[in-house]
């Protein structure tokens, strides 16, 4: 509630008089704009210190004037100063206003690069450097670090989660034990695809969901009827995916006396992380996005840098390095693992009926378990589909590299693809001049040596071998090359689903 001009918020008395000068007016304008668009999340006084480089007594002092005039307000229970007032800049973008993850700091510092992207409007880096070979390198030789706070997160609570989860998605949870994970996926009445995500148990009567779009209306009106809270937990919980061979020697030395090294594939652990403020309560899961060994750390927002400093520290002997959404795009390709709105589209989005796909459609269909009691929305649409067999099949594609010179040759170019950005243009696959699907993610791979891709295609054209045709753009012109179906993933490491017991510190 705002107070009024003049009168010290309740509970809140202000220390000294308003601040004079026009440095000092300066610098509280600059707070002040800090800690408005930090949003409802808010600021301590230990994080503006230091993202302002003063001293506490200046940044308190004010901190004390903007208070004294109603601008601001801090929370008693946590200490964290929000905004009461909103600069008129602020105030006129209104909801377009770009989101900054907590890592922010970090990441701005180590962006060489200077290419950042919207994801889930938060602004993200693209690659930390001017090319991005070092950081896939790390990736699958040593271990690279990806800021994942931008996913939703919403948490089920309360008497009923089990059964409002069970009732939500494709997965049993009533199988799922506590500190387990389970990979998923939610449909609408008709079946219809609509977000893949990660469910923890974190107890009992506690889920936690991540998602790539908001999805709390969603899951509020399917609750309707249980007892229990679903609440979104976004700006609360920051979140990191420490991958690459090297992540458990990584975590063995931020997190000592947790064994790390003994947590099994898609499973969870509470720990204490040592950081230089102090242990920092964290969550660990073993899991990730990359088809390699890794791990990803849930935190407290407000405990971000620690933990990234923390992390960096005892990375820096294991080739630890930051990494952006290009490289993860290149590694989830060569994971063979799909991605919202580019090799499915959320139903809920999908101008077209033909846009929508169901789970066995995009390669998900081992994620829905079709157990006595499960009756998760779309259960009754997808069993009618498995009657007659689904149309659409995820395939992996490859195109040999003589094809790529021959389409190439003709303009006197040697082909361009090596270093490209992953590819997400739809290209059309063709069979006897037929279009029977289309690439929707390719990318030259490196580590690989192969030009390779995702597809959906008819399933009667999915069989491995099946040689298809390609639209390639070669300079200004479309040229057909030949693409063959191959299995998936391209890259299916041991280490992937192993439990490194014997990885060294």
């Amino acid at each position: 509630m705002k107070a009024r001009a003049g009168t010290p918020p309740s509970g809140n008395p202000p220390s000294g008089s308003p601040p004079s000068g026009t440095q000092a007016i300066q610098r509280a304008l600059r707070l002040l704009q800090d800690i408005s668009e930090s949003g409802t999340r808010g600021l301590t006084l230990t994080e503006l210190s230091g993202r302002h480089q003063l001293a506490r007594p200046t940044v308190h002092r004010l901190l004390a004037a903007l208070q004294y005039d109603a601008m601001i307000e801090r929370q008693d229970a946590t200490g964290r100063y929000t905004a009461l007032w909103r600069p008129p800049s602020t105030a006129a973008a209104g909801a377009s206003q770009p989101r900054f993850s907590p890592f922010h700091e970090r990441l701005t510092a180590a962006c060489q690069s200077h290419q950042w992207r919207d994801w889930a409007g938060t602004i993200a880096p693209s690659s930390f450097e001017p090319t991005t070979e070092l950081e896939v390198a790390a990736v699958r030789h040593t271990a690279a670090l990806f800021d994942v706070s931008p996913l939703y997160k919403v948490e089920f609570r309360g008497p009923d989660a089990e059964a409002a989860t069970n009732r939500l998605f494709t997965r049993d949870t009533r199988k799922c034990r506590k500190h387990q994970v389970q990979y998923t996926c939610w449909c609408d009445d008709e079946g219809k695809l609509l977000q893949d995500g990660n469910l923890v148990r974190l107890g009992g009567d506690h889920f936690r969901i991540t998602t790539a779009d908001p999805s709390l209306a969603w899951f509020e009106d399917a609750c309707r009827g249980f007892d229990v809270e679903v609440v979104d937990v976004s700006d609360d919980v920051a979140a990191l995916a420490l991958q690459g061979p090297r992540s458990c020697a990584v975590l063995q030395r931020a997190l000592p006396g947790a064994e790390i090294e003994s947590l099994r594939f898609f499973r969870a652990r509470e720990a204490q992380l040592q950081a230089a403020t102090g242990a920092v309560e964290v969550l660990v899961t073993r899991t990730g996005f990359t088809g390699d060994l890794g791990y990803e750390i849930w935190l407290p927002a407000e405990r971000a840098l620690d933990v990234w400093d923390a992390l960096m520290k005892a990375g820096a002997g294991h080739g630890l390095r930051p990494a952006g959404l290009e490289t993860l795009d290149r590694c989830r390709i060569e994971a063979g693992l799909v991605l919202i709105e580019v090799d499915f589209v959320n139903a809920s989005h999908a101008l077209l009926d033909v846009r929508q796909s169901t789970p066995d459609e995009t390669g998900l269909g081992w994620t829905v378990k079709l157990n006595p009691g499960n009756d998760f929305i779309g259960r009754r649409a997808i069993e009618e589909e498995r009657e007659r067999a689904a149309e659409w099949r995820l395939v992996g594609v490859e195109i040999a590299w003589s094809e790529l010179e021959r389409v190439y040759r003709p303009k006197g170019l040697r082909p361009t693809v090596v270093g490209e950005a992953p590819d997400r243009t739809p290209r059309p696959l063709y069979r006897d001049g037929k279009q029977v699907g289309q690439v929707t993610s390719q990318v030259f791979s490196a580590l690989l040596k192969r030009h390779i891709g995702l597809a959906s295609v008819h399933a009667d054209a999915a069989e491995p071998g099946t040689e298809l045709e390609i639209d390639l753009l070669v300079d200004t012109e479309f040229r057909r090359a030949t693409a063959r179906i191959v299995p998936l993933p391209f890259f299916d490491p041991p280490q992937k689903r192993a439990t490194p017991v014997e990885t060294p510190a």
